[in-house]
């Protein structure tokens, strides 16, 4: 099935969760956030969230740093 992930339409499983999907990209580990068509998905359930065909999913990496 097709969604578009930050912008970019990818072909992924209909199995795949939101936790598979950010190991496939290489951002296990990191600090992130991801919005499913326009909506917050908590971290909590990456393991068991499944994407819909069409879904819009964007990723966003915290970046770290501060002022000297």
């Amino acid at each position: 099935m097709q969604v578009t992930v930050n912008g970019e339409t990818r072909e992924i499983e209909e199995t795949l969760t939101a936790e598979q999907l950010i190991e496939r990209l290489g951002l296990a580990g990191r600090r992130l956030a991801m919005e499913v068509n326009g909506e917050i998905l908590p971290r909590s359930r990456y393991a068991e969230h499944r994407f819909r065909p069409g879904d819009r999913i964007e990723i966003v990496q915290a970046i770290g740093g501060g002022c000297r």
